[in-house]
């Protein structure tokens, strides 16, 4: 069966929050309350609505943390059943004050801008988790990271596997891994159950990678080929995996990592230009070298561990299209995919 593509911001959002019986059994599965700090970012509100509708017993609290500086998305989520808190994650006081939860989403972070703010994306990224790992000591934890700490790889290789060495390009990737190690030694020090969630390039309709090259191909603008290849995965499958991801928690080993990769098959940038040019019915214009190197991943260890059926590509594009040629809302915060400095 075809899911018809979303045409209102309330139907996006909805489709965004629907859970899975895969979700509603993972969460029914565990107890207690579902707190995700840091909810007011472009995943947090709809991961939150999801947890709402996968947790029938109305006993159990989710809780979405944020300083919540648009009132609107708030509103919206008690609107859905969600509670919300202002807070100020990076506030010890704040952040020793919010209420107990067995399991916690860790979505707080900074990206954009933290080349010309590097004191508030360290604060962000680590001093911020540190106060949250320190606080959640013993729940289970999802704890949101990126595939940027693995740093650019050889296409060749098929992309970076959970275990390798992390090489950080850029502060805002030496940040990551500094929010990583944060979480790992407090998991460690208090048998914490942990799971680093390393999400690549996650697709709204009002943001991500594909829609970035959707916007350009319609426009008239080029693609850039130098970044030749990327992964991308429907952002309402990335919301299912990441409250499924809490029965993946596990107290962190000397000799294994906890962290998954959370994303799509790897996929060229010229093919996703053609696609939407197919459906769209503009010949795309393409710029630059390709490079033997991306930021990509493998993804054996998420299809072994939580398996799933993506929204297929094709999908996603023609979504995309429709989105934008409707004058759907955009986010205007571009994925930088192609940045190869990183500096964001």
């Amino acid at each position: 069966m075809t899911m018809a593509a979303p045409t209102s911001e309330l139907a996006l959002d909805a489709l965004l929050s629907a859970p899975d019986d895969d979700t509603v059994r993972a969460l029914t599965s565990i107890p207690g309350d579902v707190i995700i700090l840091g909810a007011g970012g472009k995943m947090g509100p709809t991961v939150a609505r999801m947890a709402r509708r996968a947790i029938a017993d109305p006993s159990r609290r989710v809780i979405a943390v944020s300083r919540f500086s648009d009132n609107s998305a708030a509103v919206a989520l008690n609107d859905h059943g969600v509670e919300t808190i202002r807070a100020d994650l990076a506030d010890p006081a704040a952040v020793a004050a919010l209420p107990d939860a067995s399991n916690v989403l860790w979505m707080a972070g900074q990206k954009f801008g933290a080349t010309g703010d590097p004191i508030g994306t360290w604060t962000q990224n680590v001093v911020a988790s540190t106060l949250a790992a320190q606080r959640y000591a013993g729940s289970r934890t999802v704890c949101f990271s990126t595939g940027n700490v693995y740093g650019r790889q050889p296409v060749s290789l098929g992309g970076a596997r959970e275990h390798d060495a992390l090489v950080p390009d850029g502060e805002y990737a030496a940040s990551c891994i500094g929010r990583e190690r944060v979480f790992e030694s407090i998991a460690k020090r208090t048998r914490t159950p942990l799971l680093l969630y390393r999400l690549f390039y996650a697709c709204d309709l009002r943001y991500g990678v594909v829609t970035d090259i959707a916007h350009k191909v319609l426009h008239g603008t080029p693609v850039s080929l130098e970044t030749a290849f990327v992964n991308v995965i429907w952002q309402g499958d990335a919301n299912r995996l990441a409250l499924r991801a809490l029965t993946q928690a596990a107290v962190p080993a000397a000799d294994d990592t906890v962290a998954l990769n959370v994303t799509g098959p790897v996929v060229a940038v010229r093919d996703i230009a053609e696609r939407v040019g197919t459906i769209a019915g503009v010949a795309p214009v393409f710029t630059g070298t390709p490079s033997d190197d991306a930021l990509i991943a493998n993804i054996d260890r998420l299809h072994e561990r939580v398996p799933y059926t993506a929204l297929p590509l094709d999908t996603l594009c023609a979504w995309a299209v429709q989105w934008i040629r409707a004058g759907g809302r955009l986010l205007n915060k571009p994925t930088k995919f192609e940045v190869r400095d990183g500096r964001y």
